[in-house]
């Protein structure tokens, strides 16, 4: 409750800025300053604070593809607290009906509709166009996020496709405690931290279509063996740490 509270009345408090901001393109590295403040009040604000591992660190003004996992309603908050680059979601057209979320979401987030062919080809053209001057890509692969009794849910391709044909260098990021600090549960969650591994990034220069299942398997198998090794995570899947019954589904 205290969430959307926060949500609800910082989002009233911004509305003249949004509408000045996501009027045009040109303001979206000032609207992102803005946004970074009101993920890290959204975020401290709810008692949480970070942790942050960083094998590799993110530089000014170079485009990247953000993949970390999907474990919680806070994990957009998170990923834009980490990056200062400025990043551009490729989400799903449904967050449009929400009521006036959905009238800014639909200005600065990528839209896709996953039942279309159409749909899809055209977050290649729009993602082209928006791609200069360091800004950055961010999609959750999983598409979705999983039930609890999932350690983790299969990639899909749209990130790597793109991280192929824009040749940028993907960024493997591991969320550890999203299910147990602000679960999709109403009645779970409490004050904490949340773990973040950050991975050295994987390259793709170089890289064709034809090897999208291997870059896809790469990441995925980066990020399912560090789940999997986390005794706190693996509680929270509410299943046993069992090597056979954990064997990655890609390998």
């Amino acid at each position: 409750m205290w969430f959307y509270i926060l949500i609800v009345t910082t989002v009233l408090l911004m509305i003249p800025f949004l509408l000045i901001l996501t009027s045009n393109e040109k303001y979206y590295s000032t609207f992102w300053k803005m946004v970074r403040i009101w993920a890290k009040i959204l975020f401290y604000g709810m008692g949480f604070r970070l942790k942050i591992t960083a094998d590799q660190k993110i530089e000014k003004d170079k485009s990247y593809m953000f993949c970390p996992n999907h474990t919680s309603l806070m994990d957009p908050f998170v990923m834009i607290i980490l990056s200062k680059n400025p990043i551009i979601f490729i989400g799903k057209q449904e967050f449009v009906k929400i009521p006036i979320f959905g009238f800014f979401y639909k200005r600065v987030v990528i839209m896709v509709d996953r039942s279309c062919d159409e749909s899809r080809k055209k977050v290649y053209e729009t993602a082209k166009k928006r791609l200069q001057n360091g800004i950055s890509l961010g999609i959750f692969p999983e598409g979705l996020v999983p039930t609890e009794n999932v350690v983790l849910a299969p990639f899909k391709n749209g990130a790597f496709s793109l991280a192929i044909e824009h040749q940028m260098p993907i960024v493997p990021q591991v969320y550890f405690d999203g299910k147990r600090l602000f679960s999709w549960d109403f009645f779970k969650g409490y004050p904490g931290v949340f773990r973040i591994h950050q991975h050295q990034f994987i390259e793709t220069g170089g890289l064709k279509m034809e090897d999208l299942e291997s870059l896809k398997k790469r990441t995925y198998d980066l990020v399912y063996n560090d789940l999997v090794n986390d005794k706190k995570y693996m509680k929270d899947t509410n299943r046993p740490n069992n090597e056979r019954e954990f064997k990655s589904p890609l390998s």
